[in-house]
């Protein structure tokens, strides 16, 4: 079932909608959407997150790996969670540059 998303236009050319997962709303697992979706909320993932050519992410992610695809849109913050999985650190190396 699709619908027009309120305040879309009286025209008839509003864009159609599948779904919509509205603020307060809790969901674990995999979420697999074809048409538009919504989701009204911060996004707190335990694992990937993956924003797919035509999706748009606007706000804040949490999660230990973020990927966007090419056509992907991502505008907000992205917070980088060590993933539960993980059993090694990782070290960066940083070298300071030298004054002359």
């Amino acid at each position: 079932m699709a619908w027009k998303w309120p305040g879309s236009g009286s025209n008839g050319n509003g864009e159609e909608w599948t779904g919509f997962i509205d603020q307060g709303v809790t969901m674990e697992g995999t979420l697999t959407v074809t048409g538009t979706f919504r989701i009204d909320g911060v996004i707190f993932a335990k694992g990937r997150v993956e924003i797919q050519p035509k999706g748009v992410v606007t706000g804040e992610v949490h999660s230990p790996c973020l990927v966007i695809d090419p056509g992907g849109i991502f505008d907000g913050r992205c917070h980088m969670l060590g993933s539960s999985d993980a059993s090694t650190s990782v070290t960066i190396p940083i070298r300071a540059m030298s004054q002359a």
